[in-house]
């Protein structure tokens, strides 16, 4: 179990921001970490793996990690960390990769046959695709039969097919190592499936916690689904109006009335839901 109360400042875009976090994680829990970028999510990690320094405690199966008095190396903790940027070495290959974090083979053989990666072992990382360079690391990560996973969004400059396939290969290895899993990440679908618990971060602050559908499915009545967006356009069709707003990458086409046609504003952040199959849209507050 892991217990931690820290904080520290840190300088952002808007100014000085005070990150004060005072939680815990349960063994064997998966953790998504999720909150606008600048939220403080990436130094909450690096704070746990002892790679910045932070004025509280942490607590890991009532060993000190760190308190005013003590402050463990990254080293001496047992943390598996995943960058978005692989961070392989390009000198050598995918096996020694492995074995230059722990010489067992057996483990390395064993990481790499999960993954589908055992017929790469002999190959230069740099010959690899970003999919399979992103497996490496995560067997990698795993050499050391870490207590602790940290990745920090390490499937976001992958397309959906290979995503898909590294989650099942991420929760996979969480479960037949059973770590604490922390994973950074801003896709609500990844959130969901991997996820036991969810924390929001704003402004270095938990603002929300709780399972994956408490926090994602953030409906009221009957609504079916609510997605946030920005309105591009709208346009008159004979009587009606259309709105076109994009949300995420996708760009959806609302009917609205002429009276709302009136109130929106083109660059407006707007909220899409619906009730009973009929969309809805909202302004979202600033």
């Amino acid at each position: 179990m892991i217990t931690l109360n820290v904080n520290k400042k840190l300088h952002g875009t808007e100014g000085v921001m005070n990150l004060s976090i005072n939680t815990s994680f349960k063994n064997k829990e998966f953790v998504a970490l999720s909150g606008k970028s600048g939220s403080g999510k990436t130094t909450f990690l690096r704070i746990l793996a002892g790679l910045e320094k932070s004025s509280g405690t942490v607590v890991v199966d009532d060993e000190i990690w760190q308190n005013d008095k003590i402050f463990l190396p990254p080293q001496k903790r047992k943390i598996g960390f995943i960058f978005q940027d692989y961070a392989l070495f390009n000198n050598m290959s995918v096996e020694k990769n492995l074995l230059f974090v722990n010489q067992n083979i057996k483990l390395a053989n064993h990481l790499l046959e999960i993954t589908e990666l055992e017929h790469f072992k002999k190959r230069d990382v740099t010959t690899l695709s970003g999919g399979q360079k992103q497996r490496v690391s995560l067997c990698r990560a795993m050499m050391n039969r870490p207590k602790i996973l940290l990745m920090d969004e390490p499937l976001s400059a992958l397309d959906p097919d290979i995503r898909v396939k590294l989650q099942n290969e991420i929760l996979s290895l969480h479960k037949e190592f059973q770590t604490i899993t922390i994973l950074v990440s801003h896709d609500p679908s990844e959130i969901y499936k991997l996820s036991s618990r969810v924390i929001v971060m704003e402004k270095g602050q938990i603002i929300q916690e709780g399972t994956p559908t408490d926090v994602l499915l953030k409906t009221s009545g009957s609504q079916k689904f609510s997605f946030e967006g920005e309105l591009l356009d709208i346009k008159k069709s004979d009587i009606i109006y259309i709105a076109i707003i994009a949300i995420g990458q996708q760009l959806v086409e609302i009917v609205i009335d002429e009276e709302e046609a009136q109130d929106f504003k083109i660059g407006q952040k707007v909220r899409v839901s619906t009730k009973a199959f009929n969309p809805d849209i909202n302004p979202l507050l600033q």
